[in-house]
């Protein structure tokens, strides 16, 4: 199954639906129509039932650059509707990738920066190969990371977000992975193998169980402890009336 875009690609394998990032002459860099793009992308993969896990990649050498650049130059008309409405779009997808009902699994190779970085970190797992680089460059041009700064800080202590968007510096795929923004690194050449490894395992659970799992991650966001634990009452409650726990408990009683 397979539908066409213009910046990126759009297949379905089983229980995966594989979005790639298609701009590889530019590093995959974000321009308007790529945002235009990625929502519906990952609304096809919400809407389909046979998938239970969205894997988002890209082609060439680069995860992504971050915005192109070419849409972020001054003009003489400031227009500053238009230029808040860029900056929408990229929180529109943000909010659409962590409201979104299936896990959606990063596969970094090469560059992930600014803007590029912030996509990554927006989804909910991040696999990245050894020699992949990350890093917020934007203040080095004189602007700010200032969207991403909101993912970052969620994955990263105080401290460790100031130091990366302050100094604009790249780390390491094994320094991201310290700092807990990666989830797995993986060599270079085995990267996809454990890759594929990775999401065949995570396609193999059971989709409202995860669907729930992901629900209640990231309810408890700015919740109270008390009203943190009372969502997951809630959710705890609709676990045990879904079909997957059903399968999961007949199966455990056959052991």
């Amino acid at each position: 199954m397979s539908a066409t875009f213009e910046r990126i690609l759009y297949t379905v394998e089983g229980a995966i639906a594989r979005i790639t990032l298609n701009r590889p002459e530019k590093r995959n860099a974000l321009d308007p129509q790529m945002l235009e793009e990625l929502p519906h992308a990952f609304s096809r993969a919400d809407e389909d039932a046979a998938v239970k896990v969205v894997a988002l990649g890209a082609a060439g050498t680069d995860f992504c650059a971050g915005l192109d650049v070419t849409t972020l130059r001054p003009t003489a008309d400031p227009a500053v509707f238009e230029k808040m409405r860029d900056a929408e779009r990229l929180v529109r997808l943000f909010l659409q990738m962590r409201r979104l009902t299936k896990p959606i699994v990063a596969l970094v190779r090469g560059r992930a920066l600014g803007g590029g970085c912030g996509l990554a970190t927006a989804c909910d797992i991040i696999l990245a190969a050894e020699s992949a680089q990350f890093g917020y460059p934007e203040v080095r041009i004189g602007f700010v990371p200032a969207i991403v700064s909101v993912l970052l800080r969620r994955s990263v202590g105080e401290k460790k977000a100031a130091e990366l968007m302050l100094s604009g510096r790249r780390i390491t795929a094994t320094e991201a992975e310290r700092l807990g923004l990666v989830t797995f690194v993986f060599p270079d050449e085995a990267f996809e193998r454990k890759s594929e490894e990775f999401l065949a395992e995570l396609a193999g659970q059971g989709a409202q169980a995860m669907r729930l799992t992901k629900q209640i991650l990231y309810q408890i966001d700015g919740l109270s402890f008390e009203a943190a634990l009372r969502a997951a009452v809630e959710v705890n409650v609709l676990a045990r009336l879904t079909e997957d726990f059903a399968r999961g408990i007949e199966a455990f009683s056959r052991k």
